[in-house]
């Protein structure tokens, strides 16, 4: 009986997880095998051109057709993953930092400092991120890295606006009132009780940030602005399509709903890693 107690217990919390959940983190993981492993998933060579083949629609042989040099549309997809998907992370990754600078600047630092901070952040979020993104491209050119700085740079406003909030609340809660009377130094509060619990929701932000990430990145190489050709990046791939819209569709469409169906998946995940953050703290 006590054999059998553990794995009944772990089918039945199976069970009990949200439906969405389950598919987000299925799918989640099914990028990640691409992003590391392509060839595992992949059937054909992703720059193997075929020209007897171009433009076919859909079918058994070619999941997700072919484009205009009969390469497979599958398997350059599945090779696009890790492109697109580090494009992704290492924009949040950026974003968060900077927020995690200014909104920690905003919230500690002095009157005036604070003051130039809140400013700066006020500036930053109104200047509309597309014309900064084009900025940044115009100046540095156009590449994976040039992508990131300007996702990374453009999103980073409102974060920090999210953790400049976080940290005012954890500045003035309980916990840090009873360690300043305790006589506790100021970097042991700032580092043992602020910024920890101050911090601890950027966790589920990281992942909610993936898929927005990768949705402007992919606008921006639609735009041609981005990567470029025959790179399987799935913003090229869009940008790439764009001729062959009337006649072959499935060039752009596909590629689009592999990044809806991804960003779906990474926001999904966020929203419940979110709501367990939630019921901890309030456990």
């Amino acid at each position: 009986m006590t054999a059998l107690a553990a794995p009944e217990r772990t089918r039945v919390r199976l069970r009990t997880l949200p439906w969405d959940l389950i598919v987000a983190a299925t799918v989640s993981a099914l990028f990640v095998i691409a992003a590391i492993w392509p060839q595992v998933l992949a059937t054909y060579d992703p720059f193997a051109m075929d020209l007897g083949a171009a433009l076919q629609p859909p079918s058994l042989a070619h999941w997700f057709g072919t484009d205009e040099a009969g390469r497979d549309l599958y398997s350059r997809v599945v090779y696009g993953t890790r492109e697109s998907l580090g494009i992704g992370v290492g924009a949040a990754a950026v974003s968060l930092s900077l927020a995690v600078v200014l909104g920690t600047l905003a919230g500690l630092g002095g009157r005036a400092t604070s003051a130039a901070v809140g400013w700066l952040l006020e500036v930053a979020f109104a200047f509309p991120a597309l014309l900064l993104s084009l900025l940044l491209i115009a100046v540095l050119g156009p590449s994976a890295l040039t992508q990131i700085l300007a996702v990374g740079i453009g999103t980073a406003p409102g974060y920090a606006r999210i953790v400049r909030g976080q940290i005012l609340s954890a500045k003035d809660s309980g916990y840090v009132e009873a360690a300043v009377s305790l006589g506790h130094p100021r970097a042991q509060i700032l580092g043992r009780h602020i910024l920890p619990n101050a911090l601890r929701p950027l966790v589920a932000i990281f992942a909610l940030s993936i898929g927005q990430s990768i949705v402007w990145a992919s606008s921006l190489s639609f735009l041609g602005l981005g990567v470029a050709p025959p790179s399987p990046e799935w913003g090229a791939l869009l940008d790439a399509g764009r001729a062959y819209i009337t006649e072959a569709g499935w060039l752009t469409v596909i590629p689009g709903l592999v990044i809806v169906v991804l960003a779906l998946a990474a926001t999904t995940l966020g929203r419940h890693l979110q709501l367990f953050l939630e019921k901890g703290e309030k456990s």
